[in-house]
């Protein structure tokens, strides 16, 4: 039964994302909300989801890459939202990575969800990390997410993501793009 449903996930995200027109690596300024002037410098690209040591199905990283991508486009802090791999990437100065990985997956169950309010919340932590290219972490942050009430397990994704881009716009950023020097130089 277990399996089907998770299959059965699967196909849905599938679908989805078959069905929705993709996003684009650069938003025109119309579609941006006002972002403060200190971070509109920034671009982010936004890595694959790395599963760490937990057991977690491949559609639930999917979804939450997916998510990671809309709801970090959605603040307006940064000038570009990049996919991983994305070739514009390679031109860009002022480019962050932001690095996932999930620490705890708790599945949760959305029947017990809709019987009752105590048992069934479907629960999600990871580690976000902000670098630079050279690796340098610029923000560290442990967030979480869950579906406590009503909603399918696959909601989780969308409320994590959303906390991740609610700590994004709350943290500041470095004021201009980190330069590294050439070696020997230092």
């Amino acid at each position: 039964m277990k399996a089907n449903k998770f299959f059965g996930i699967a196909i849905l995200v599938a679908v989805v994302c078959a069905t929705r027109p993709p996003l684009m690596s650069a938003q025109t300024q119309a579609e941006k909300p006002p972002a403060s002037s200190s971070s509109a410098q920034w671009s982010v690209q936004v890595d694959k989801v790395d599963a760490g040591d937990v057991t977690l199905a491949s559609s639930f990283q999917f979804a939450i890459y997916e998510s990671l991508i809309q709801e970090v486009s959605k603040t307006g802090r940064f000038k570009q939202v990049l996919r991983d791999g994305d070739t514009n990437a390679a031109d860009l100065s002022d480019l962050l990575i932001l690095k996932t990985t999930v620490q705890k997956y708790a599945p949760g169950s959305e029947t017990k969800r809709a019987v009752t309010t105590v048992s069934g919340a479907t629960k999600l932590t990871v580690r976000t990390q902000l670098c630079t290219r050279d690796g340098k972490v610029v923000l560290e942050r442990t967030v979480n997410g869950n579906v406590r009430f009503i909603g399918s397990n696959l909601r989780v994704t969308h409320n994590l993501a959303r906390n991740v881009a609610k700590t994004l716009t709350q943290s500041s950023l470095p004021r201009t793009p980190l330069t590294v020097a050439p070696a020997g130089q230092l």
